[in-house]
């Protein structure tokens, strides 16, 4: 067990270039992006993967890989009840997504069918973060598709007219299963909360060029065989009292506190990630603001658990397993 004092952790972000991203990290949460006019439609918060792993921004854990605190740290980490967890690597992804185009009309597998396809599950929550006038949500099959109607839809090109449309408003947040056919609309960001998971199957992507010129590359087949066609409509989450998603994958609170307005953390032993949508918060002496993802280590104790505003108004998640 590490001899120190557990307090909050924040990591440093690992930016994805998409071609349908655009710079709202840089413009709306004052980030340094790595290049000058580059499209980043990913910010990956807290990640434990092979191919890109958020690490300690600072304290005496500064450089420490999240899979590092998985797997050496747990029980300080995360406490006690995942001592014996029998997954390898954290089971969450977080994310903002800034979606300057429609995203690719696509599906993820679930847990019942990854393995016909060599995938990995992925069910998620979106929680809009900051919405366009007009833009939109694609979320579920519209009613009356058929399997039949669906696999044409995707030879022709109108996969879109076989998705339901969901206007999209902020604070909004919306379930996704995997299964589910979907696609985050143009004018977006996007809090995302997922299983810890990069398999994505694209059915339609509006005919687009990637980031080097070429036709980006379409997975129907798969798409075909893990699409969900019996599953009712996909609705916004409704909230009752913090709790907006209480999900067999994670739960997801929402709540708000005025300036000087100080609130715990989950109870000690038990550890919990937050999201800043809006405002400004501190933890001792750590400032957090709009769009910081952060950690609440289980052994965290005392002013190390006590977020306190620090603007008229802030809003806060909190993301827990």
């Amino acid at each position: 067990m590490l001899s120190i004092d557990w307090s909050v952790l924040r990591f440093v972000p690992v930016y994805q270039e998409r071609v349908w991203g655009g710079r709202r990290l840089e413009t709306l949460y004052g980030r340094q992006l790595p290049k000058e006019g580059t499209p980043y439609g990913e910010s990956w918060e807290i990640c434990d993967r092979v191919e890109a792993q958020s690490e300690v921004a600072e304290g005496p854990l500064q450089g420490w890989s999240l899979h590092d605190l998985w797997m050496r740290s747990r029980v300080e980490v995360f406490g006690e009840k995942f001592a014996n967890h029998k997954a390898e690597r954290f089971p969450l992804l977080l994310k903002i997504l800034d979606a300057s185009e429609d995203l690719s009309i696509q599906v993820h597998p679930n847990d019942g069918n990854a393995e016909l396809v060599s995938g990995e599950a992925k069910s998620e929550a979106w929680f809009v973060a900051k919405a366009d006038s007009g833009s939109k949500l694609y979320a579920g099959l519209a009613e009356g598709v058929t399997r039949e109607g669906f696999e044409k839809a995707m030879g022709d090109g109108s996969l879109a007219a076989q998705v339901q449309v969901h206007e999209a408003v902020d604070g909004g947040c919306v379930a996704i299963a995997g299964g589910v056919m979907h696609a985050i609309g143009a004018g977006l960001v996007i809090f995302e909360i997922q299983q810890n998971s990069d398999t994505t199957y694209r059915g339609f992507d509006w005919n687009r060029v990637g980031l080097d010129g070429k036709p980006r590359e379409l997975h129907q087949e798969a798409a075909m065989k893990v699409t969900d066609f019996e599953g009712g409509p996909v609705k916004w989450q409704r909230q009752v009292g913090s709790r907006i998603l209480d999900w067999e994958y994670f739960k997801l609170d929402r709540f708000s506190v005025s300036k000087f307005e100080e609130r715990r953390a989950p109870g000690f032993g038990e550890f919990v990630i937050g999201a800043v949508v809006s405002g400004e918060i501190s933890f001792d002496e750590t400032t957090l603001r709009a769009g910081d993802f952060f950690l609440v280590p289980a052994l965290a104790r005392g002013e190390a658990r006590r977020l306190r505003g620090e603007s008229a108004s802030a809003e806060i998640l909190w993301v827990s397993l």
